[in-house]
């Protein structure tokens, strides 16, 4: 069905705030480079799993949306396909950190594996080679299936045929295993990896439920801003907004139950090896980075978005977006960071580099997709229904 809807384009200011936020952070990632190495790969493992989060966890909202014949969330769906356009990108932010491997990981310095019994024997996954190969595949397939579902999307901006939608529901029905499995991959690849004598298998779980808060918190901020900018249809209103705040909660939620079961595992076995982890991230400062997000990832958004008004209330609905972003950014610094520094949390100018580059990058790849697609998907045989969503 034709929908009367004029292609809106995002002011032109928007992508030069992107290239200078992006261009302060990678100077400042340079000069934290230049000034401490180790360190500066660190940060830059952190930027580099939050991307992932961002890019490869909007597509995986595409794909959730596909698979569940969803109509609610059609008018927003251009927005998650936008962001994970991002997931292209990751071959190249990839490429740094092969460079620092050895500053990163243990078991990447032969020298350190030789005087290592457990290292030794790991040593058949746990090397450098298996990583590259492995990273290298897993980004194929996003690559892959992004391609497919996102290009046949914005096909049926032309005619508006349905097939596209129903290959978009094989490709996603595809798409989500394969999904939940390489970001287990990733993630024990290269975090769980970086205390290579701890393992959880449940931290797989635990990575793809941070992914998914923040890819939904990513895409509710954006529908936020440009319906308060006037950019989003006029039939879009609160009311719609509603699911968004809803997954919001959900997500989190769900992101705290597997925190706490990984918590209560570690705890229950009281295991040397499994121990340490926590005993890291509850020594010096550390401690007070641990308590803190507990507070500000799961507390405080549970007893703000739990009221029913507030998933309708676009002011809020934005501040929570930014403040779980940035809950899930701490996430990640609390399980990346540790190892760069044992004695306590390092913060300090180096960090910056992180939210200038994200936000930065996040703005560029939003506002060139933006300049070449429509905001909505206008002829997707579900989006009349979605404008029709009711509470």
């Amino acid at each position: 069905m034709k929908m009367d809807y004029p292609k809106k384009i995002l002011p032109a200011k928007l992508s030069m705030i992107g290239w200078v936020l992006f261009a302060v952070g990678l100077l400042i990632l340079i000069l934290a480079y230049l000034t401490d190495r180790r360190r500066a790969m660190f940060d830059y493992l952190w930027i580099f799993v939050f991307m992932i989060s961002i890019g490869v966890g909007s597509l995986a909202l595409v794909s959730l949306e596909y698979i569940a014949g969803a109509t609610w969330s059609t008018p927003f769906r251009r927005i998650s396909e936008f962001f994970s356009a991002i997931t292209p990108l990751l071959v190249i932010l990839a490429i740094p950190l092969l460079f620092g491997l050895k500053d990163i990981f243990l078991w990447a310095n032969s020298e350190f594996v030789s005087q290592d019994k457990i290292l030794l024997h790991q040593a058949t996954y746990l090397n450098v080679n298996g990583l590259i190969i492995r990273t290298a595949i897993i980004l194929a397939i996003w690559i892959t299936f992004y391609l497919l579902i996102i290009r046949s999307s914005e096909k049926q901006d032309i005619n508006g045929d349905v097939k596209y939608t129903k290959r978009n529901n094989v490709f996603s029905a595809l798409f989500t295993p394969v999904f939940l499995l390489t970001t287990t991959v990733i993630a024990v690849d290269w975090m769980m990896s970086l205390e290579p004598h701890w393992h959880s298998t449940i931290f797989g779980a635990y990575y793809f439920a941070g992914t998914a808060l923040g890819a939904i918190s990513a895409t509710t901020l954006a529908a936020v801003y440009l319906k308060e900018s006037g950019y989003m249809d006029e039939r879009i209103t609160k009311q719609h907004f509603f699911s968004l705040g809803a997954w919001m909660f959900a997500f989190n939620m769900f992101w705290a139950y597997i925190a706490f079961s990984q918590y209560l595992l570690i705890w229950y076995a009281d295991l040397p090896d499994e121990t340490s982890w926590l005993q890291y991230r509850w020594s010096g400062s550390w401690k007070y980075i641990s308590i803190a997000t507990i507070f500000i990832h799961f507390v405080i958004p549970f007893l703000v978005l739990i009221s029913r008004g507030v998933k309708t209330n676009l002011k809020v609905l934005k501040v929570m977006s930014i403040w779980l972003l940035a809950a899930h950014a701490l996430d990640l610094y609390w399980l990346v960071m540790p190892m760069s520094s044992l004695d306590g949390a390092p913060i300090g100018w180096q960090e910056l580099s992180f939210p200038f580059l994200v936000t930065g990058l996040a703005i560029i790849v939003f506002k060139l997709k933006a300049d070449r697609t429509n905001l909505i998907p206008v002829k997707d045989p579900k989006l009349e229904s979605g404008f029709d969503f009711q509470l």
